[in-house]
């Protein structure tokens, strides 16, 4: 299985790429992992927010095959700690044939069309993060699950 990041629009840079970058390069070890970038909405200022994430789906549901098992990174998906995020993860690993994408969407959210792809929900705070900290954060917590599946010690309860 291959565990993908899917997400709208590029990174400015800086120290959140630098964090992406070394988390992205750590995962390398436990399991085949890519960030996909997806181009965001063009023109955005001359769209209504409901255009733009018409748009922004279209591009999403274009880099998906339809192979593809897709969790969207959502304020109304489920919650989980560290330690179940890595049971889900292990029990992904194991029923998952080919790809696991998980989708940061743009700054509205999702389309309805990507919504109804999606086959689950998963929300990483009750909080709100820019689209940037959630693609670090994502990629840190995987980093966890993955050590906390092998025994190491970078997790403490």
């Amino acid at each position: 299985m291959k565990i993908t990041l899917a997400v709208v629009g590029k990174i400015a840079g800086g120290y959140l790429s630098k964090g992406i970058e070394q988390y992205s390069s750590r995962l390398k070890h436990y399991v085949p992992f890519e960030i996909q970038y997806i181009a965001d909405a063009k023109n955005t200022k001359n769209l209504t927010e409901a255009q733009q994430k018409t748009a922004e789906g279209r591009n999403i549901l274009a880099a998906l095959d339809t192979s593809d098992v897709v969790v969207l990174l959502d304020e109304h998906g489920r919650e989980m700690t560290s330690m179940e995020f890595s049971q889900y993860i292990q029990k992904k690993m194991s029923t998952v044939p080919r790809r696991l994408v998980f989708v940061v969407g743009g700054p509205y959210g999702f389309s309805q069309e990507v919504y109804s792809r999606a086959n689950e929900k998963i929300s990483l705070s009750k909080m709100t993060f820019s689209h940037e900290m959630i693609r670090l954060i994502f990629t840190e917590q995987l980093y966890r699950a993955m050590t906390i599946l092998r025994g190491e010690p970078y997790h403490h309860e």
